[in-house]
């Protein structure tokens, strides 16, 4: 499924681009262009905007009424059930597949193509790499993944039968 966020979901989109979801975010697009691209490339629209959703022809979109963030995100994975759990009810093991802050994919790299581009304890402490092709940032395992994985478990822990958000 392929998503476009309104100028207010920023930090949605980038959380669901962590989640590998294909999610394009222009911070100052206008709400005709907005919609234009949104029906062009077959993507459902994430809006806070009440207005924005009573245009005509608008179709495929997610009115979103939370403030914060993982609330939101919360509501996205329920709309469209992209439960992140695995078979031992843990959400999964991710590696980043889609750039956070472009949203392009990234390409696998080895330690050795990586090595001039990380600082020198990455290279010496991680065995994985990724590169971003269109914004040139790379990625690799470092304490964050771990963190947002935690922050995505208590976020969706009721979801999985677990006791946890409300």
């Amino acid at each position: 499924m392929k998503f476009i966020a309104d100028s207010m979901l920023g930090r949605l989109a980038r959380w669901l681009r962590l989640l590998g979801h294909d999610t394009l975010y222009f911070p100052h697009i206008e709400d005709g262009l907005l919609l234009k691209k949104a029906r062009e490339e077959d993507r459902t629209l994430l809006t806070r905007d009440t207005r924005l959703v009573k245009r005509r022809g608008l179709k495929n979109f997610l009115l979103l009424k939370e403030n914060d963030t993982f609330d939101q995100l919360r509501t996205v994975i329920t709309a469209f059930n992209l439960l992140p759990f695995g078979e031992s009810g843990r959400v999964r093991e991710y590696s980043p597949s889609r750039c956070s802050l472009c949203n392009d994919t990234l390409i696998s790299l080895s330690r050795e193509e990586a090595r001039a581009h990380v600082p020198d304890y990455v290279y010496r402490t991680s065995d994985v790499f990724r590169r971003c092709m269109k914004c040139g940032r790379f990625y690799w395992e470092g304490t964050h993944p771990g963190k947002w994985r935690k922050k995505l478990s208590e976020t969706l822990g009721c979801m999985n039968g677990r006791e946890g958000l409300p």
